[in-house]
């Protein structure tokens, strides 16, 4: 166990302290994109404050890099990757598709990482000896689905709006050969790919942040998560996560033409 059940409860219950509470509230909303909306709110900016109060006196020569903090301690060999509220779009639009992500890297690999759902009391998390949910239902081992056939398959993504050009044609054809395809999910569609609900997950553009904490919340349930191309998803952009390795290369080989 790299770890604790426990300290991932710590990170998830402070979060949650900061984000509940301005949860379907008329709380201000920021934009910080000059040309587009990105959204940001004082439950992001709290709830990743908290967190790292959290990281650094449990790890103090451990680095953090926070969508809205940035980043400190950036040389270290074990860096805490933050995204306090993924999905803030759902969070301002009283969806509770939002998430709270918190992973660990060492030496670049995602080896232990937190989702957090305040509202529906779950929580996926990884710590390096499995996956695992706790929340309604009860408790559980983690584990993904067999499905082979992408025929078969559930597949997930926020918007197929973020597929621009090429990639438009491509992510078309994906979900053209599934069985059913649901978008609007952010972090939630990998929970559930994770937790054996669904069988890919895909999105585009996804920063480091946005990744991370999911990585080994999938890959310690059977899953496999890469970019588009088969490379290491740590460093996000173009993502593919899916229940198996065999459906995982069905998935890329069709992608990929």
């Amino acid at each position: 166990m790299i770890v604790s059940a426990e300290f991932m409860r710590r990170i998830a219950a402070a979060a949650a302290a900061e984000t509940l509470p301005r949860f379907r509230t008329a709380g201000a909303v920021s934009n910080k994109l000059a040309a587009g909306f990105d959204p940001v709110t004082e439950a992001d900016r709290e709830a990743e404050r908290v967190i790292r109060t959290l990281l650094l006196a449990e790890y103090p020569d451990h680095g953090i890099l926070g969508e809205e903090h940035g980043s400190e301690n950036a040389g270290s060999r074990h860096i805490w990757v933050i995204d306090p509220i993924d999905g803030t779009r759902a969070f301002i639009s009283g969806l509770p598709v939002w998430g709270t992500l918190v992973g660990l890297t060492i030496d670049g690999d995602a080896v232990a990482g937190m989702m957090s759902q305040p509202f529906t009391g779950e929580l996926f998390y990884a710590d390096g000896a499995g996956s695992h949910y706790e929340g309604p239902g009860g408790n559980r081992r983690l584990a993904t689905r067999s499905t082979s056939e992408l025929a078969d398959a559930t597949l997930f993504t926020t918007t197929p709006a973020l597929f621009v050009g090429d990639m438009r044609a491509r992510y078309d054809r994906l979900e053209a050969s599934v069985r059913l395809a649901r978008y609007g999910t952010d972090c939630y569609a990998f929970a559930m790919v994770a937790a054996g609900h669904a069988d890919i997950a895909v999105d585009a553009g996804l920063q480091p942040y946005d990744i991370v904490a999911l990585i080994p919340v999938i890959e310690q349930a059977g899953g496999v998560v890469t970019t588009w191309s088969g490379g290491a998803a740590e460093g996000g952009g173009d993502i593919l996560a899916s229940a198996n390795p065999t459906l995982h290369d069905k998935a890329l080989r069709l992608v990929n033409g």
